[in-house]
């Protein structure tokens, strides 16, 4: 299976460059596998296109501020995103212009920090600091890392905007965009319908800023990502497959966690790592409908949504929704797989 096979042509104007003006107001496409049909509501509008007592679950993750600038020795502005602490002193970071920072170079982090590049892994470098940063420090100088397709600097709105309503635990670098359009009205909404509410938490982490650089899609390596199930949604989500009543993984990294923790016939709460992919031929044993966002040309995440609903029928919706005029990636529009 090729890489290339997952592209498809996007005018750039429909790349949401802000979040509607106002949570909750976006359109949504909906798609029904087994019909192979589409229509088209508004995410307001989600209790009535979902089954009774289906189970929802959220990934509860927050963004950090993870995207600081520093100063190099030379004087140029340098562009650091944050991405795990390794040890009091060191993070591991993602970098503009990243062949130039190389070991031992020095930079300048605001307040005066001073910090050097103690090790090169792959694509990341492993930076050493005078002082420790915590999150206060990056609350206080660090920045919404926003996707590089959004091609402008954060602003107010994206300290809001750019985090769920539901968000609790932190340590993200980018947010499980899907659950942005949800407001506290509309989970009210939902659990009024009948829906059971549960929550996984998994820390978005820099893959999915990478591309896929191999020619054969069977060849790309995920990125490992935390993540913690608790008890309750264990429970929740074993009860329901036994009932017979739909799990609904609200974004692709709920069900990565829910596919990654099923284990001897259920699914099983506790924490954990994954590099699971999921692309066409690989089974789901646990989800049964997906809502989501509209996804980048060849990545993985198109290739998770492929592999949900088949190649396909995936791309013909996304043609579709390109006509319709729908709004793409991180800010736009929505979808549900049913």
């Amino acid at each position: 299976m090729r890489t290339k096979d997952f592209s498809f042509d996007l005018p750039e104007e429909l790349i949401a460059q802000r979040p509607a003006g106002e949570r909750g107001s976006s359109r949504l496409f909906v798609l029904d596998r087994a019909a192979g049909s589409f229509t088209h509501s508004r995410v307001s509008e989600l209790p009535r296109h979902l089954s009774a007592g289906s189970v929802l679950v959220f990934n509860d993750s927050k963004v950090r501020k993870a995207r600081v600038y520093a100063r190099a020795a030379t004087g140029g502005r340098v562009e650091f995103l944050l991405l795990r602490r390794r040890g009091e002193r060191e993070w591991l970071a993602m970098t503009t212009k990243a062949r130039k920072q190389v070991l031992g170079k020095g930079y300048e982090f605001p307040d005066g920090i001073q910090a050097r590049i103690v090790g090169i892994e792959d694509e990341l470098r492993v930076l050493e600091l005078d002082r420790p940063i915590d999150d206060a420090y990056l609350e206080l100088w660090g920045h919404i890392p926003l996707p590089p397709y959004i091609r402008r600097p954060d602003d107010g709105i994206d300290a809001d905007r750019y985090q769920t309503v539901y968000s609790r635990a932190l340590g993200s670098v980018a947010a499980p965009t899907a659950g942005l359009h949800f407001t506290e009205g509309l989970l009210a909404s939902l659990g009024a319908a009948g829906a059971e509410i549960a929550s996984v938490t998994l820390h978005v982490g820099p893959g999915t800023f990478l591309p896929v650089r191999s020619e054969r899609v069977e060849d790309h390596v995920m990125h490992e990502e935390e993540y913690t199930i608790p008890v309750p949604t264990a429970e929740a989500v074993n009860r329901a497959r036994g009932e017979g009543r739909p799990v609904v993984a609200v974004g692709t990294t709920s069900v990565r966690t829910l596919e990654s923790a099923f284990r001897d016939g259920a699914v099983q709460a506790g924490e954990g790592t994954t590099r699971i992919f999921l692309y066409p031929g690989r089974r789901f044993n646990v989800v049964d409908a997906l809502f989501t966002n509209f996804h980048t040309p060849e990545s993985t995440l198109l290739m998770l949504v492929s592999a949900f609903a088949g190649r396909e029928l995936i791309l013909e919706a996304y043609e579709e929704a390109v006509r319709l005029r729908y709004r793409f990636f991180s800010y736009g529009d929505a979808m549900l797989i049913i």
